[in-house]
């Protein structure tokens, strides 16, 4: 990750591209080079110097105050959880590397996974799977352990056809990802995905680039499966210990109720559940 020295800086800068003179309330003219807004008129709406605001975007000064940030937050447009990790950037102190854990699922996770007669998986920290039921591989192959679910989204055009708004996932997923990261950017397997993902994949690096953030919790998505058509489920995140439990469910007697449970006679839950650990 290379703009790891200067994470607070490019996301500034990032963000800074994003709002329209018109957001800011300033008269877009006719000569403008760069897209969103310049750095003198971050620093004006801010009530910071030019000069203060470029040593940010430079990397320089690394500690501005709050005051500063929260004035900074308010002309880029940040939102809750954006303004948050702009703390958060400005907060980061150096620190001694850490070892890092293996991520585990707890046993009673896979008894948990064997009884739900809904999609249920467990997933890491980077998205990985780690574990699921039979109904979770049913509903896609990609929910196998040992699949990561980011990968699959920008690599793999089955997974790519089965989201109705594969744009907005993908976007949402890259937001998340860029949120879990946090200040572990020397983390191998965040710095091995990202890695491998800016590599093969032109749209991943645009959304990358946007340091866009976001929590990615619980929802409602729609789906395309092969078997049995259109799916509406919504989604509910549970974190236990170190991992999450992801589960899909169909609103009650609803056409994606009768569907689904078409899916579970087809596919035999009863199946073990399958692990990678």
């Amino acid at each position: 990750m290379k703009d790891q020295d200067n994470r607070l800086g490019s996301y500034l800068r990032a963000r800074r591209e994003l709002v329209t003179p018109e957001q800011a309330g300033i008269p877009a003219g006719g000569n403008r080079r760069v897209p969103g807004l310049r750095r003198e008129e971050v620093a004006l709406l801010a009530g910071i110097s030019a000069d203060y605001y470029l040593r940010l975007e430079r990397g320089r000064d690394k500690n501005p105050s709050p005051q500063v940030l929260e004035s900074l937050a308010r002309v880029l447009r940040l939102d809750d959880v954006e303004r948050t990790y702009l703390l958060g950037l400005a907060a980061a102190l150096p620190r001694a590397p850490r070892r890092k854990r293996p991520e585990h699922v707890p046993a009673r996770l896979h008894h948990l996974l064997a009884h739900l007669q809904l999609p249920a998986f467990v997933e890491g920290r980077a998205f990985d799977v780690l574990a699921s039921n039979a109904m979770a591989v049913a509903l896609s192959p990609r929910l196998q352990p040992g699949q990561n679910r980011l990968r699959s989204l920008f690599l793999d055009p089955e997974e790519q056809a089965f989201h109705q708004d594969w744009q907005k996932a993908a976007a949402d997923f890259v937001a998340a990802l860029r949120t879990t990261i946090g200040d572990d950017t020397d983390d191998p397997r965040f710095v091995e995905l990202v890695g491998e993902l800016a590599l093969s994949s032109r749209h991943f690096r645009t959304l990358w680039a946007r340091h866009d953030v976001r929590r990615l919790d619980g929802g409602t998505t729609t789906v395309h499966h092969p078997v049995v058509g259109e799916l509406r489920l919504h989604r509910d995140k549970l974190p236990v210990d170190d991992v999450i439990i992801v589960v899909y469910y169909p609103d009650k007697d609803s056409d994606s109720d009768e569907k689904l449970r078409l899916l579970a006679a087809l596919s035999h839950p009863d199946t073990v559940t399958r692990s990678r650990s």
